[in-house]
């Protein structure tokens, strides 16, 4: 046993003596070439990026010794680990390293391009908890509220500068903070919140007062996202695929969908989507695009649906990808102009064209976005070309060219947490903000910041 172990040592040994010389070797060889055909300050130019891109692969990989992190019960957010600083720090320097490789390439006698540096355009806004914050909203341009994990609960009054903690009469101290607010709707002073488990709230004050409305027991799957469309008028969608609309404050509530999807998938044929015959569970990451139109992923993430306002059924689609679905939702807020994925190891794929809702697959390009295998979590319009993605460890990216090419920004490097959420509201200045874990809201602020 040792014997062969100790065989197996030595043989790595004299592998890594052979890759170091066949590596020395071929740098040689390549300087002496070089040497050959460019002049003195060309070999400068050659040493210089050589330097840079040695020092970033070695500042990128370089061992970090692991520290036992424990979370701080105050407000005061904690340091971020070694190991997650390291692997931002990867994926900032990726563009120092690009720059660098593109030097040796041209050597030109002129300078070597400044590294483009990443963006820094979000701050963080304090938040009265610690906890995951799941949602925001707005209804006027100073006055909204954001809901999390363990019953939190804050609102503002000065456009998110400041929010302070609120709780809900109705719901007793012990009791609101075992549930996990995950959505929270406003329109013109009426609101809606829910929660898991299970639990609707309804205001008609802009949240002075909230009551409490109760889901009947038969209703298909757990209600999973509400939108605040008018006076006493909202609209509902479960995990099963149902679709209800209320005119009456949730006192009653019609369907929009004739059956949930697991019975419509069962009842048809859906052998051309993979996944889809005979299938039995929920829906999860339901998504609803500016004009009622919804979009889905099955709980195994291996296909998705879609349903517009006027159709009985969902109708099923291939992911064409072998990796799992991580989320998907609209580009620019609207179906009709085409749809984003995310996909397990940070892929991200965009369909902007020719979409054709009632096909089985659909054109998803994939993106140019180096996450450094953190996945994406959601992504956002800012405005036709302006694209925003966020992720794993508070990675943050944006595109200029309508989803095409992304770029890091640094906004989240020395922030701990995940960062789960983006949104815009182009009704209000086109205000931006992201959430994530341990308490994270981060206020879009453009090059400001």
């Amino acid at each position: 046993f040792f014997l062969f172990f100790g065989c197996c040592f030595l043989r790595l040994i004299s592998l890594q003596s052979y890759f170091i010389s066949s590596i020395g070797n071929r740098l040689a060889h390549l300087l002496y070439s070089i040497e050959k055909t460019v002049s003195v300050e060309n070999m400068k130019v050659f040493f210089a990026a050589l330097l840079a891109v040695a020092a970033n692969n070695a500042s990128a990989f370089a061992p970090s010794p692991i520290h036992a992190v424990s979370r701080a019960s105050s407000l005061s957010m904690a340091a971020t680990s070694d190991s997650e600083q390291d692997r931002r720090t990867f994926v900032s320097q990726s563009t120092t390293t690009a720059a660098a490789l593109a030097g040796l390439s041209s050597l030109s006698s002129a300078p070597l391009p400044a590294a483009a540096a990443a963006s820094k355009q979000w701050v963080q806004v304090k938040v009265p908890f610690e906890d995951t914050v799941y949602d925001i909203d707005f209804d006027s341009p100073t006055h909204g509220y954001i809901v999390g994990a363990r019953g939190s609960f804050a609102e503002t009054n000065d456009g998110g500068q400041t929010w302070e903690p609120r709780s809900f009469s109705n719901l007793d101290a012990e009791e609101e903070i075992t549930y996990r607010f995950q959505v929270v709707s406003f329109k013109d002073g009426e609101g809606w919140v829910l929660g898991k488990p299970t639990l609707m709230l309804h205001t008609k004050d802009g949240g002075k007062s909230w009551e409490r409305i109760p889901l009947s027991p038969k209703l298909p799957g757990e209600p999973t996202a509400i939108l605040a469309t008018g006076p006493n008028s909202a609209e509902m969608i479960t995990s099963s695929g149902a679709v209800y609309v209320t005119e009456n404050a949730g006192r009653n509530w019609r369907a929009q969908v004739k059956e949930t999807i697991d019975a419509t998938l069962n009842r048809i044929s859906s052998s051309g989507v993979s996944g889809a015959s005979y299938f039995t569970g929920n829906i999860v990451n339901e998504q609803r695009d500016n004009k009622g139109a919804y979009i889905a992923i099955s709980s195994r993430g291996n296909f998705f649906l879609t349903w517009e306002p006027g159709q009985d059924f969902w109708i099923p689609h291939n992911r064409g990808t072998p990796r799992r679905i991580q989320n998907m939702g609209f580009v620019r807020g609207d179906i009709k102009n085409g749809l984003w994925m995310t996909l397990n190891g940070g892929k991200l794929l965009v369909a902007s064209d020719n979409v054709d809702l009632s096909a089985e697959e659909f054109p998803f390009s994939e993106a140019n976005i180096k996450t450094g295998g953190y996945g994406i979590t959601d992504v956002a319009w800012r405005n036709d070309n302006e694209v925003w993605a966020v992720g794993g460890s508070g990675t943050m990216f944006v595109s200029y060219d309508n989803g095409k090419n992304f770029a890091f920004d640094k906004s989240a490097n020395n922030i701990p947490g995940n960062l789960y959420n983006v949104k815009f509201f182009p009704e209000y200045d086109n205000n931006g903000w992201a959430l994530g874990s341990n308490g994270v809201l981060l206020k879009f602020v453009g090059e400001k910041a």
